[in-house]
C-alpha cells in the first residue's frame, strides 16, 4: 500500500531551510530508503517515494509560507545535482506502476510551474554536478536555472543513447516550447551522454546563467534575492498548518470527513462522494476568521481529501477500472464557500485554495480510469463540484425522485468557478471543452448562473450525457457498467485521453500526451526491456541489442 502522506519531519530524501523571503530545498536522497526492495537510491536518483516528499514540500512552500517568495532547489550531495529516475526500479517496476509514477511526476512538476506562474512562489534551481535525465527535467520545471561553471557541472539527457528510452517528465517538451531551445541544437543535446556545459548551456537556452563555482552560492542567493522583490505574496502573513490527513481506509472504502469511497470489486467500480460541510456556512465570514480554521477550512479540507483519494485509487486499486463521482449536502451551503473562495482572490490563501482545486481537478482528468458522475437526490453539485460533471466522460442525472425517497429532484448550479477559474490542461474551461463545436451554448450556461436547474434544464443546456427516471435508472447504469468492464483497459485509456482534451494544445497536453505514447509504445519495446535491451544491460558494460527495423 502507498501512502502520500508524509511531513518536513519524516522526509528522508528532502531539507528544507528557510532565510526570510527566500527558501531552501535540499535534495538529499537516502540511498536505502526505497519505496520497494531491489535497488538503491544512488547519486540523488529517485523513485515516487522522493517525489512524494517532492510534492508534500511544494504543498506546504505555498500553504505554511506565504512569506517565501523564491524557493532554491539544490544538492546536498558532491558533484551531482541529480541522476533522474532510478534506473534499477525502473528496470524492474511493473509496468502499471512506471506509468502512474511518471504521471505523479509529471503533475509534481506542473505544480511547481503553477507556483511559479499563478502563486508567486518562484523556484530557482541551482544546478552544482551534473543533473541528468529527470535530474534535469527537474530543472526544467523551475523558474530560473543556474549552473556551476566548474568543469564538472551538466545538463543532459542522456536516455536516448544509453537507455532506448526517453525524459518521461516532459523533458523533450519543456526543452523545445519552454525553454525554446532550438530543434538542432536539441536534437544533439538529447543524443550525447556527457550532456552540456558551460557557456554552451546558456547559449543554447539549456540554463539561464553560469557562474564560477567559487563566487556560485552567493550569486544564487543573491539572484534568489531578485527575484523576491518581483513576487507579491504577503510579508507578514501566517501560514497554516497541513496536518496529516484523517482517514479510515477498510478492504472495500476509504472514508475522510467530506470525502467518502467505496469499492465495488465484483464490478471494478469505486464511487467517490464528496461532501457538504454540515455545520459550517461562511455567510458573514471574515477573511481573517477563515485563515483562523486553517485546513479545517472547508474548501482546502474536502479538496485535501479528493485529492489524497484520487491518489489512492491511482496506486493502490488499479483494477477499478470505473470511479463514479457524486456528492452529497446543502447546495447551499455548497455555494456560499464557492462565493467566499471567488470573492477573495486578493488574499493568499483564497487564491491557494482556488489553486489547489485547479490542480485536483486536473488530476481527475489525467486519471486513466473510465469517469462518471451520477446527480441524484441529496447531490450538491455547485461551482467547483459542479465542474466534475464537466471532468467526466459521462453524466447520469435523475429526472424526478426515486421510489419511496421523499428528497427533493436533483438539481444543479452553475456559479462563476464554472467560467473560468479552473481550466483543464488545455488552457481553456471544462464547458468550453464540452461545447467546443457551439461556443454559444458556453454564453446559454453563463446566463443561468445561480439558477436551480432540475434534469430537463440540464438536458437543454447540454450539461448531462442522460435523464433517466426511477423505473431506467438501476437497469441504465448497470448495463453501462457492465458494458465497460468488459472492453479492453488499454483501449478505454486510449479512446479517453484522446477524447478528453480537445480543443489548444499546449505544453501541458504535449507532456502527458507524449507520456502516454513513451510509455505505453517505447518503454514495452524489446530494443528497451528485452533482456538484451538497453534498459536492462545498463550498467553492466554489455552492448544492447537492437532490431533495427523502424515501425
Amino acid at each position: 500500500m502507498i501512502d502520500f502522506q508524509t511531513s518536513p519531519d519524516n522526509y528522508k530524501h528532502w531539507k528544507l531551510s528557510f532565510d526570510g523571503s527566500v527558501a531552501t530545498l535540499t535534495m538529499d536522497v537516502d540511498p536505502s530508503a526505497t519505496l520497494f526492495d531491489g535497488y538503491e537510491l544512488k547519486l540523488n536518483s529517485y523513485d515516487l517515494g522522493v517525489d512524494i516528499e517532492l510534492y508534500d514540500a511544494v504543498q506546504r512552500l505555498r500553504f505554511e509560507h506565504p512569506e517565501v517568495k523564491t524557493v532554491i532547489m539544490n544538492s546536498a550531495k558532491d558533484k551531482v545535482f541529480c541522476a533522474g529516475a532510478n534506473i534499477r526500479m525502473l528496470g524492474g517496476a511493473a509496468h502499471a506502476h512506471k506509468v502512474n509514477f511518471c504521471k505523479f511526476t509529471n503533475e509534481t512538476r506542473n505544480s511547481i510551474e503553477d507556483a511559479s506562474d499563478n502563486s508567486q512562489q518562484r523556484y530557482l534551481c541551482a544546478v552544482s554536478g551534473t543533473a541528468a535525465g529527470g535530474g534535469y527535467e527537474l530543472a526544467l520545471a523551475t523558474d530560473y536555472i543556474m549552473m556551476a561553471d566548474d568543469g564538472n557541472s551538466a545538463v543532459s539527457l542522456p536516455e536516448v543513447p544509453l537507455l532506448a528510452v526517453l525524459p518521461g517528465t516532459g523533458g523533450l517538451t519543456r526543452v523545445v516550447d519552454k525553454r525554446k531551445v532550438r530543434r538542432d541544437h536539441a536534437d544533439v543535446f538529447c543524443t550525447i551522454e556527457e550532456g552540456v556545459r558551460g557557456q554552451r548551456a546558456v547559449d543554447w537556452r539549456l540554463v539561464d546563467e553560469v557562474v564560477p563555482g567559487s563566487k556560485f552560492n552567493e550569486a544564487v542567493l543573491v539572484r534568489a534575492q531578485e527575484i523576491a522583490a518581483t513576487s507579491d505574496r504577503p510579508d507578514n502573513a501566517k501560514g497554516i498548518t497541513l496536518p496529516e490527513l484523517q482517514k479510515d481506509l477498510q478492504a472495500d472504502s476509504l472514508t475522510y470527513d467530506f470525502v467518502d469511497v467505496q469499492i465495488d470489486r465484483n464490478n471494478r467500480v469505486a464511487t467517490v462522494t464528496v461532501k457538504a460541510s454540515e455545520t459550517a456556512n461562511p455567510a458573514g465570514m471574515s477573511v481573517e476568521e477563515a485563515e483562523s480554521l486553517g485546513a479545517d477550512f472547508w474548501p482546502l479540507a474536502a479538496c485535501r481529501q479528493l485529492d489524497d483519494a484520487i491518489l489512492h485509487l491511482r496506486f493502490n486499486e488499479m483494477e477499478m477500472g470505473t470511479l463514479i463521482f457524486k456528492t452529497e449536502g446543502d447546495a447551499d451551503i455548497v455555494e456560499a464557500y464557492d462565493e467566499f473562495v471567488n470573492k477573495n482572490q486578493n488574499n493568499w490563501l483564497m487564491r491557494e485554495i482556488a489553486l489547489y482545486w485547479r490542480r485536483t481537478l486536473k488530476r481527475v482528468d489525467l486519471t486513466s480510469r473510465t469517469l462518471l458522475a451520477f446527480v441524484e437526490p441529496g447531490s450538491c453539485f455547485v461551482g467547483v463540484l459542479a465542474e466534475l460533471l464537466f471532468a467526466v466522460d459521462r453524466c447520469y442525472m435523475l429526472e424526478g425522485q426515486f421510489e419511496n425517497d421523499s428528497r427533493p429532484a436533483p438539481t444543479v448550479r452553475l456559479t462563476a468557478s464554472n467560467f473560468g477559474p479552473y481550466p483543464m490542461s488545455n488552457g481553456i474551461t471544462r464547458l468550453q471543452t464540452r461545447f467546443l463545436g457551439e461556443p454559444e451554448s458556453v454564453d446559454t450556461c453563463e446566463n443561468a448562473k445561480g439558477q436551480r436547474l432540475d434534469a430537463k434544464a440540464c438536458e437543454e443546456l447540454g450539461l448531462t450525457t442522460y435523464c433517466l427516471d426511477f423505473i431506467d435508472w438501476d437497469d441504465e447504469t448497470r448495463v453501462f457498467l457492465e458494458e465497460r468492464a468488459s472492453f479492453s483497459p488499454d483501449c478505454l485509456t486510449g479512446m479517453e485521453a484522446n477524447l478528453r482534451f480537445a480543443g489548444p494544445e499546449t505544453m501541458e497536453t504535449k507532456i502527458f500526451g507524449r507520456l502516454t505514447a513513451w510509455q505505453n509504445w517505447i518503454f514495452q519495446r524489446p530494443n528497451a526491456v528485452a533482456e538484451k535491451g538497453a534498459l536492462q544491460l545498463y550498467g553492466t558494460g554489455a552492448r544492447p541489442e537492437y532490431d533495427l527495423k523502424r515501425v
